[in-house]
Protein backbone atom coordinates (compact mmCIF):
# COMPACT_ATOMS: atom_id res chain seq x y z
CA UNK A 1 0.00 0.00 0.00
CA UNK A 2 1.36 3.41 -0.88
CA UNK A 3 -0.07 6.52 0.82
CA UNK A 4 2.24 8.94 -0.95
CA UNK A 5 0.27 11.37 -3.10
CA UNK A 6 2.13 13.30 -5.82
CA UNK A 7 3.09 16.72 -4.53
CA UNK A 8 5.22 18.66 -6.97
CA UNK A 9 7.81 18.14 -9.62
CA UNK A 10 11.47 17.80 -8.64
CA UNK A 11 12.15 21.09 -10.41
CA UNK A 12 9.52 22.90 -8.37
CA UNK A 13 10.67 21.26 -5.16
CA UNK A 14 14.31 22.30 -5.38
CA UNK A 15 13.61 25.82 -6.60
CA UNK A 16 12.38 27.02 -3.18
CA UNK A 17 14.83 28.92 -0.95
CA UNK A 18 16.18 26.51 1.73
CA UNK A 19 14.57 28.39 4.64
CA UNK A 20 11.15 28.75 3.10
CA UNK A 21 8.42 26.43 4.34
CA UNK A 22 6.72 24.70 1.47
CA UNK A 23 3.09 23.79 0.93
CA UNK A 24 1.55 21.14 -1.30
CA UNK A 25 -1.84 22.87 -1.09
CA UNK A 26 -3.64 19.70 -0.11
CA UNK A 27 -7.41 19.94 -0.11
CA UNK A 28 -9.21 19.46 3.22
CA UNK A 29 -10.70 16.05 3.84
CA UNK A 30 -14.19 15.54 2.45
CA UNK A 31 -14.97 13.14 5.32
CA UNK A 32 -15.56 15.35 8.32
CA UNK A 33 -15.45 14.05 11.87
CA UNK A 34 -19.09 15.02 12.47
CA UNK A 35 -20.23 13.17 9.37
CA UNK A 36 -18.37 9.96 10.25
CA UNK A 37 -19.70 10.06 13.80
CA UNK A 38 -23.24 10.58 12.50
CA UNK A 39 -23.24 7.22 10.71
CA UNK A 40 -26.09 5.17 12.15
CA UNK A 41 -25.16 1.61 12.96
CA UNK A 42 -27.97 -0.92 13.25
CA UNK A 43 -25.68 -3.64 14.70
CA UNK A 44 -26.59 -5.90 11.79
CA UNK A 45 -23.76 -8.29 12.73
CA UNK A 46 -25.66 -9.11 15.91
CA UNK A 47 -29.18 -8.76 14.53
CA UNK A 48 -28.75 -11.21 11.63
CA UNK A 49 -26.23 -13.55 13.25
CA UNK A 50 -28.51 -16.56 13.76
CA UNK A 51 -30.27 -16.26 10.41
CA UNK A 52 -26.95 -15.95 8.58
CA UNK A 53 -25.53 -18.99 10.34
CA UNK A 54 -28.52 -21.08 9.25
CA UNK A 55 -28.11 -20.00 5.62
CA UNK A 56 -24.37 -20.62 5.85
CA UNK A 57 -24.99 -24.22 6.90
CA UNK A 58 -27.36 -24.76 3.98
CA UNK A 59 -24.85 -23.40 1.47
CA UNK A 60 -22.09 -25.48 3.03
CA UNK A 61 -24.08 -28.66 2.48
CA UNK A 62 -24.33 -27.80 -1.24
CA UNK A 63 -20.58 -27.16 -1.54
CA UNK A 64 -19.78 -30.52 0.05
CA UNK A 65 -22.31 -32.49 -2.01
CA UNK A 66 -20.04 -34.97 -3.83
CA UNK A 67 -22.87 -36.12 -6.07
CA UNK A 68 -22.74 -32.86 -8.00
CA UNK A 69 -20.45 -32.37 -11.00
CA UNK A 70 -17.25 -30.46 -10.42
CA UNK A 71 -18.23 -27.84 -12.98
CA UNK A 72 -21.37 -27.03 -10.96
CA UNK A 73 -19.46 -26.77 -7.67
CA UNK A 74 -16.73 -24.65 -9.25
CA UNK A 75 -19.37 -22.23 -10.53
CA UNK A 76 -20.76 -22.08 -7.00
CA UNK A 77 -17.31 -21.40 -5.53
CA UNK A 78 -16.78 -18.57 -8.02
CA UNK A 79 -20.12 -17.02 -7.05
CA UNK A 80 -19.29 -17.39 -3.36
CA UNK A 81 -15.99 -15.61 -3.82
CA UNK A 82 -17.42 -12.77 -5.86
CA UNK A 83 -20.24 -12.29 -3.34
CA UNK A 84 -17.67 -11.74 -0.58
CA UNK A 85 -18.42 -15.00 1.22
CA UNK A 86 -15.17 -16.92 0.73
CA UNK A 87 -13.94 -16.30 4.28
CA UNK A 88 -16.97 -18.22 5.58
CA UNK A 89 -16.22 -21.31 3.48
CA UNK A 90 -12.43 -21.44 3.19
CA UNK A 91 -12.07 -24.97 4.56
CA UNK A 92 -14.93 -26.25 2.42
CA UNK A 93 -13.54 -24.65 -0.74
CA UNK A 94 -10.05 -26.05 -0.11
CA UNK A 95 -11.55 -29.49 0.49
CA UNK A 96 -13.38 -29.39 -2.86
CA UNK A 97 -10.34 -28.11 -4.74
CA UNK A 98 -8.13 -30.76 -3.14
CA UNK A 99 -10.52 -33.41 -4.37
CA UNK A 100 -10.77 -31.79 -7.80
CA UNK A 101 -7.00 -31.55 -8.22
CA UNK A 102 -6.51 -35.14 -7.02
CA UNK A 103 -8.81 -36.31 -9.81
CA UNK A 104 -6.89 -34.47 -12.51
CA UNK A 105 -7.93 -30.85 -12.16
CA UNK A 106 -8.09 -28.98 -15.46
CA UNK A 107 -7.15 -32.13 -17.38
CA UNK A 108 -10.47 -33.79 -16.61
CA UNK A 109 -12.19 -30.69 -18.01
CA UNK A 110 -10.45 -30.85 -21.39
CA UNK A 111 -13.66 -31.93 -23.10
CA UNK A 112 -15.65 -29.18 -21.43
CA UNK A 113 -16.28 -25.63 -22.57
CA UNK A 114 -13.68 -22.87 -22.68
CA UNK A 115 -15.46 -21.24 -19.76
CA UNK A 116 -15.22 -24.31 -17.53
CA UNK A 117 -11.54 -24.91 -18.29
CA UNK A 118 -10.67 -21.24 -17.71
CA UNK A 119 -12.69 -21.12 -14.50
CA UNK A 120 -11.02 -24.29 -13.23
CA UNK A 121 -7.58 -22.89 -14.02
CA UNK A 122 -8.29 -19.56 -12.33
CA UNK A 123 -9.65 -21.07 -9.13
CA UNK A 124 -6.77 -23.54 -8.82
CA UNK A 125 -4.13 -20.87 -9.45
CA UNK A 126 -5.85 -18.48 -7.09
CA UNK A 127 -5.74 -21.02 -4.27
CA UNK A 128 -2.11 -21.97 -4.81
CA UNK A 129 -2.39 -25.23 -6.74
CA UNK A 130 0.11 -26.18 -9.43
CA UNK A 131 -1.66 -26.11 -12.75
CA UNK A 132 -0.34 -25.76 -16.30
CA UNK A 133 -1.88 -23.42 -18.89
CA UNK A 134 -1.27 -26.05 -21.58
CA UNK A 135 -4.92 -27.12 -21.43
CA UNK A 136 -5.77 -23.90 -23.26
CA UNK A 137 -3.92 -25.15 -26.34
CA UNK A 138 -7.02 -27.19 -27.14
CA UNK A 139 -8.75 -23.91 -27.91
CA UNK A 140 -5.94 -22.39 -29.98
CA UNK A 141 -4.88 -22.88 -33.59
CA UNK A 142 -1.34 -23.76 -34.64
CA UNK A 143 -0.32 -20.09 -34.48
CA UNK A 144 -1.45 -19.73 -30.87
CA UNK A 145 -4.55 -17.74 -31.70
CA UNK A 146 -8.02 -18.45 -30.38
CA UNK A 147 -9.88 -20.67 -32.83
CA UNK A 148 -12.55 -18.93 -34.87
CA UNK A 149 -15.39 -20.95 -33.33
CA UNK A 150 -14.66 -19.52 -29.87
CA UNK A 151 -14.50 -15.87 -30.86
CA UNK A 152 -18.21 -15.30 -30.22
CA UNK A 153 -18.26 -17.31 -27.00
CA UNK A 154 -18.71 -14.33 -24.67
CA UNK A 155 -18.71 -16.35 -21.45
CA UNK A 156 -15.70 -18.42 -22.46
CA UNK A 157 -13.63 -15.45 -23.64
CA UNK A 158 -14.49 -13.52 -20.47
CA UNK A 159 -13.41 -16.47 -18.30
CA UNK A 160 -10.14 -16.88 -20.23
CA UNK A 161 -9.50 -13.14 -19.87
CA UNK A 162 -9.89 -13.35 -16.08
CA UNK A 163 -7.73 -16.50 -15.96
CA UNK A 164 -4.94 -14.82 -17.93
CA UNK A 165 -4.28 -12.46 -15.01
CA UNK A 166 -3.03 -15.43 -13.01
CA UNK A 167 -0.12 -16.03 -15.36
CA UNK A 168 3.47 -16.48 -14.19
CA UNK A 169 6.45 -14.79 -15.77
CA UNK A 170 7.33 -16.40 -19.09
CA UNK A 171 3.89 -17.97 -19.69
CA UNK A 172 3.52 -16.44 -23.13
CA UNK A 173 0.43 -18.48 -23.93
CA UNK A 174 -1.47 -16.63 -21.20
CA UNK A 175 0.10 -13.29 -22.09
CA UNK A 176 -1.10 -13.77 -25.65
CA UNK A 177 -4.52 -14.90 -24.40
CA UNK A 178 -4.86 -11.71 -22.36
CA UNK A 179 -4.17 -9.54 -25.39
CA UNK A 180 -6.51 -11.50 -27.67
CA UNK A 181 -9.39 -11.79 -25.23
CA UNK A 182 -9.25 -8.08 -24.42
CA UNK A 183 -9.59 -7.32 -28.13
CA UNK A 184 -12.48 -9.76 -28.58
CA UNK A 185 -14.26 -8.46 -25.46
CA UNK A 186 -14.05 -4.89 -26.71
CA UNK A 187 -15.77 -6.09 -29.89
CA UNK A 188 -18.45 -7.92 -27.88
CA UNK A 189 -19.04 -5.33 -25.19
CA UNK A 190 -22.25 -3.71 -26.53
CA UNK A 191 -24.59 -3.56 -23.52
CA UNK A 192 -22.97 -6.44 -21.64
CA UNK A 193 -22.34 -5.18 -18.10
CA UNK A 194 -20.24 -8.23 -17.17
CA UNK A 195 -17.77 -7.51 -19.97
CA UNK A 196 -17.57 -3.76 -19.32
CA UNK A 197 -17.06 -4.49 -15.61
CA UNK A 198 -14.21 -6.90 -16.34
CA UNK A 199 -12.50 -4.57 -18.81
CA UNK A 200 -12.64 -1.78 -16.26
CA UNK A 201 -10.69 -3.90 -13.76
CA UNK A 202 -10.11 -7.69 -13.67
CA UNK A 203 -11.22 -9.73 -10.67
CA UNK A 204 -7.70 -10.26 -9.40
CA UNK A 205 -7.23 -6.53 -8.89
CA UNK A 206 -10.54 -5.78 -7.22
CA UNK A 207 -11.28 -5.27 -3.54
CA UNK A 208 -13.44 -8.09 -2.24
CA UNK A 209 -16.14 -5.92 -0.70
CA UNK A 210 -16.46 -3.49 -3.61
CA UNK A 211 -16.78 -6.46 -5.96
CA UNK A 212 -19.34 -8.06 -3.65
CA UNK A 213 -21.44 -4.89 -3.65
CA UNK A 214 -21.54 -4.89 -7.47
CA UNK A 215 -21.96 -8.64 -7.86
CA UNK A 216 -24.86 -8.91 -5.42
CA UNK A 217 -26.94 -6.82 -7.82
CA UNK A 218 -25.60 -8.51 -10.96
CA UNK A 219 -26.11 -12.01 -9.52
CA UNK A 220 -29.64 -11.19 -8.39
CA UNK A 221 -30.67 -10.47 -11.99
CA UNK A 222 -29.64 -13.91 -13.27
CA UNK A 223 -32.21 -16.54 -14.17
CA UNK A 224 -30.22 -19.30 -12.45
CA UNK A 225 -29.76 -17.35 -9.21
CA UNK A 226 -29.51 -19.36 -5.99
CA UNK A 227 -31.89 -17.53 -3.62
CA UNK A 228 -30.26 -18.95 -0.48
CA UNK A 229 -26.82 -17.81 -1.59
CA UNK A 230 -28.11 -14.38 -2.57
CA UNK A 231 -29.87 -13.89 0.75
CA UNK A 232 -26.74 -14.92 2.64
CA UNK A 233 -24.65 -12.51 0.58
CA UNK A 234 -26.97 -9.61 1.37
CA UNK A 235 -27.05 -10.42 5.08
CA UNK A 236 -23.30 -10.90 5.20
CA UNK A 237 -22.63 -7.60 3.45
CA UNK A 238 -24.81 -5.76 5.96
CA UNK A 239 -23.12 -7.57 8.87
CA UNK A 240 -19.60 -6.80 7.65
CA UNK A 241 -20.57 -3.20 6.91
CA UNK A 242 -21.84 -2.84 10.47
CA UNK A 243 -18.50 -3.95 11.91
CA UNK A 244 -16.57 -1.70 9.54
CA UNK A 245 -18.69 1.30 10.47
CA UNK A 246 -17.92 0.77 14.16
CA UNK A 247 -14.22 0.45 13.38
CA UNK A 248 -14.30 3.61 11.27
CA UNK A 249 -16.09 5.65 13.94
CA UNK A 250 -13.57 4.52 16.54
CA UNK A 251 -10.65 5.44 14.29
CA UNK A 252 -12.27 8.79 13.53
CA UNK A 253 -12.46 9.55 17.26
CA UNK A 254 -8.83 8.48 17.72
CA UNK A 255 -7.63 10.73 14.90
CA UNK A 256 -9.76 13.66 16.02
CA UNK A 257 -8.48 13.41 19.61
CA UNK A 258 -4.89 13.21 18.36
CA UNK A 259 -5.35 16.63 16.69
CA UNK A 260 -2.38 16.21 14.37
CA UNK A 261 -4.41 17.39 11.38
CA UNK A 262 -5.39 20.49 13.33
CA UNK A 263 -1.82 21.45 14.28
CA UNK A 264 0.03 20.23 11.18
CA UNK A 265 -1.82 22.17 8.51
CA UNK A 266 0.76 21.33 5.85
CA UNK A 267 0.06 17.58 5.99
CA UNK A 268 -2.70 15.48 4.50
CA UNK A 269 -5.81 14.72 6.54
CA UNK A 270 -6.68 11.35 5.03
CA UNK A 271 -8.04 9.16 7.83
CA UNK A 272 -10.90 7.82 5.71
CA UNK A 273 -8.64 6.88 2.81
CA UNK A 274 -6.21 5.17 5.18
CA UNK A 275 -9.03 3.17 6.75
CA UNK A 276 -10.47 2.21 3.37
CA UNK A 277 -7.11 0.83 2.26
CA UNK A 278 -7.10 -1.49 5.28
CA UNK A 279 -10.50 -2.83 4.23
CA UNK A 280 -8.83 -3.93 1.01
CA UNK A 281 -6.20 -5.80 3.02
CA UNK A 282 -8.40 -7.44 5.68
CA UNK A 283 -12.14 -6.81 5.50
CA UNK A 284 -13.19 -9.87 7.51
CA UNK A 285 -15.10 -8.95 10.70
CA UNK A 286 -12.67 -10.77 13.01
CA UNK A 287 -9.77 -8.56 11.93
CA UNK A 288 -10.94 -5.32 13.51
CA UNK A 289 -7.75 -5.08 15.54
CA UNK A 290 -5.63 -5.46 12.43
CA UNK A 291 -7.59 -2.79 10.54
CA UNK A 292 -7.29 -0.34 13.41
CA UNK A 293 -3.54 -0.86 13.74
CA UNK A 294 -3.05 -0.45 10.00
CA UNK A 295 -5.21 2.68 9.90
CA UNK A 296 -3.03 4.26 12.56
CA UNK A 297 0.13 3.19 10.75
CA UNK A 298 -1.05 4.53 7.40
CA UNK A 299 -2.12 7.83 8.95
CA UNK A 300 1.29 8.32 10.54
CA UNK A 301 3.11 7.33 7.35
CA UNK A 302 1.12 9.94 5.44
CA UNK A 303 1.78 12.65 8.03
CA UNK A 304 5.49 11.92 8.51
CA UNK A 305 5.99 11.64 4.77
CA UNK A 306 4.73 15.22 4.49
CA UNK A 307 7.09 16.30 7.27
CA UNK A 308 10.00 15.08 5.15
CA UNK A 309 8.75 16.02 1.71
CA UNK A 310 7.13 19.37 2.43
CA UNK A 311 7.77 21.14 5.68
CA UNK A 312 11.00 20.10 7.38
CA UNK A 313 14.40 21.67 6.79
CA UNK A 314 17.29 19.28 6.25
CA UNK A 315 18.76 20.03 9.70
CA UNK A 316 15.41 19.41 11.38
CA UNK A 317 14.88 16.19 9.45
CA UNK A 318 18.31 14.93 10.49
CA UNK A 319 17.42 15.48 14.18
CA UNK A 320 14.00 13.91 13.73
CA UNK A 321 15.47 10.82 12.07
CA UNK A 322 18.07 10.40 14.83
CA UNK A 323 15.37 10.69 17.49
CA UNK A 324 13.27 8.01 15.79
CA UNK A 325 16.25 5.70 15.32
CA UNK A 326 17.07 6.01 19.01
CA UNK A 327 13.38 5.76 19.92
CA UNK A 328 14.21 8.10 22.78
CA UNK A 329 11.56 10.43 24.17
CA UNK A 330 14.33 12.60 25.67
CA UNK A 331 15.35 13.62 22.15
CA UNK A 332 12.10 15.58 21.80
CA UNK A 333 13.60 18.62 23.53
CA UNK A 334 15.84 19.31 20.52
CA UNK A 335 12.98 19.21 17.99
CA UNK A 336 10.77 22.06 16.76
CA UNK A 337 7.16 22.10 17.98
CA UNK A 338 5.57 20.41 14.96
CA UNK A 339 8.12 17.59 15.16
CA UNK A 340 7.57 17.20 18.90
CA UNK A 341 3.89 16.62 18.19
CA UNK A 342 4.64 14.16 15.38
CA UNK A 343 7.24 12.23 17.36
CA UNK A 344 5.23 11.94 20.59
CA UNK A 345 2.01 11.01 18.78
CA UNK A 346 3.82 8.22 16.93
CA UNK A 347 5.84 7.17 19.99
CA UNK A 348 2.79 6.88 22.24
CA UNK A 349 0.68 5.09 19.63
CA UNK A 350 3.34 2.51 18.76
CA UNK A 351 4.16 1.88 22.42
CA UNK A 352 0.45 1.38 23.09
CA UNK A 353 0.35 -1.26 20.33
CA UNK A 354 3.41 -2.90 21.88
CA UNK A 355 1.75 -2.89 25.29
CA UNK A 356 -1.37 -4.60 23.93
CA UNK A 357 0.82 -7.25 22.30
CA UNK A 358 2.76 -7.86 25.52
CA UNK A 359 -0.47 -8.05 27.51
CA UNK A 360 -2.26 -10.39 25.11
CA UNK A 361 0.58 -12.43 23.64
CA UNK A 362 3.51 -12.10 26.06
CA UNK A 363 5.84 -10.76 23.38
CA UNK A 364 7.99 -7.61 23.50
CA UNK A 365 7.90 -6.05 20.03
CA UNK A 366 9.04 -2.45 20.60
CA UNK A 367 12.56 -3.07 19.17
CA UNK A 368 11.07 -4.41 15.92
CA UNK A 369 8.58 -1.56 15.57
CA UNK A 370 11.16 1.11 16.42
CA UNK A 371 13.60 -0.30 13.85
CA UNK A 372 10.91 -0.38 11.18
CA UNK A 373 10.05 3.29 11.71
CA UNK A 374 13.71 4.25 11.94
CA UNK A 375 14.49 2.54 8.63
CA UNK A 376 11.52 4.20 6.96
CA UNK A 377 12.53 7.67 8.11
CA UNK A 378 16.12 7.09 7.01
CA UNK A 379 14.76 6.37 3.54
CA UNK A 380 12.63 9.54 3.70
CA UNK A 381 15.71 11.50 4.78
CA UNK A 382 17.74 10.21 1.85
CA UNK A 383 15.09 11.46 -0.56
CA UNK A 384 15.11 14.84 1.19
CA UNK A 385 18.90 15.03 0.81
CA UNK A 386 18.69 14.29 -2.91
CA UNK A 387 16.14 17.07 -3.33
CA UNK A 388 18.08 19.54 -1.17
CA UNK A 389 21.37 18.86 -2.95
CA UNK A 390 19.71 18.92 -6.37
CA UNK A 391 21.21 15.51 -7.13
CA UNK A 392 19.66 12.77 -9.23
CA UNK A 393 20.30 9.25 -7.91
CA UNK A 394 21.11 6.36 -10.19
CA UNK A 395 18.32 3.92 -10.89
CA UNK A 396 19.94 1.36 -8.58
CA UNK A 397 20.28 3.90 -5.76
CA UNK A 398 16.69 5.02 -6.19
CA UNK A 399 15.30 1.47 -6.14
CA UNK A 400 17.44 0.45 -3.14
CA UNK A 401 16.05 3.37 -1.17
CA UNK A 402 12.60 3.32 -2.76
CA UNK A 403 11.56 -0.15 -1.65
CA UNK A 404 11.90 1.15 1.91
CA UNK A 405 10.41 4.61 1.41
CA UNK A 406 7.17 3.25 -0.09
CA UNK A 407 6.44 2.06 3.48
CA UNK A 408 5.59 -1.55 2.66
CA UNK A 409 7.97 -2.94 5.30
CA UNK A 410 6.42 -0.94 8.13
CA UNK A 411 2.91 -1.85 7.03
CA UNK A 412 3.66 -5.57 6.77
CA UNK A 413 5.36 -5.71 10.17
CA UNK A 414 2.56 -3.83 11.89
CA UNK A 415 -0.11 -5.81 10.00
CA UNK A 416 1.37 -9.17 10.94
CA UNK A 417 1.33 -8.59 14.69
CA UNK A 418 -2.40 -7.90 15.26
CA UNK A 419 -3.30 -10.36 12.48
CA UNK A 420 -1.32 -13.18 14.07
CA UNK A 421 -2.75 -12.43 17.49
CA UNK A 422 -6.28 -12.66 16.06
CA UNK A 423 -5.49 -15.98 14.36
CA UNK A 424 -3.88 -17.49 17.45
CA UNK A 425 -6.40 -16.23 19.99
Amino acid sequence: MNNREPKWSLKAQISHPPNERRSANYQPTTWSYSFLQSLKNDNADLLYKDKARKLEDEVRSVINDESKEFSTILELIDDIQRLGLEYLFKKDINKVLDRFQARGGCKVMSNKSLHVVALSFRLLRQHGYQVSPDEFRNFMDKDGNLEERFKKDEKGILSLYEASFFSFEGEFLLDNAMTQTRTHLNNLIKNNSDISHALELPLRRRMVLSEARWYIEAYGKREEVNPLLLELAKLNFSMVQSVLQRDLKEMSRWWNNLELAKHLRFSRDRLMECFFSTVGMAFEPQFSRCRKALTKVASFITTIDDVYDIYGTLDELQLFTEALERWDVNAVKDLPYYMKLSFLALYNTVNEMAYDTLKDNGEIIIPHLAKAWGDLCKAFLQEAKWAHNKSTPSFEEYIENGWRSVSGTVILILAFIPYSITINS
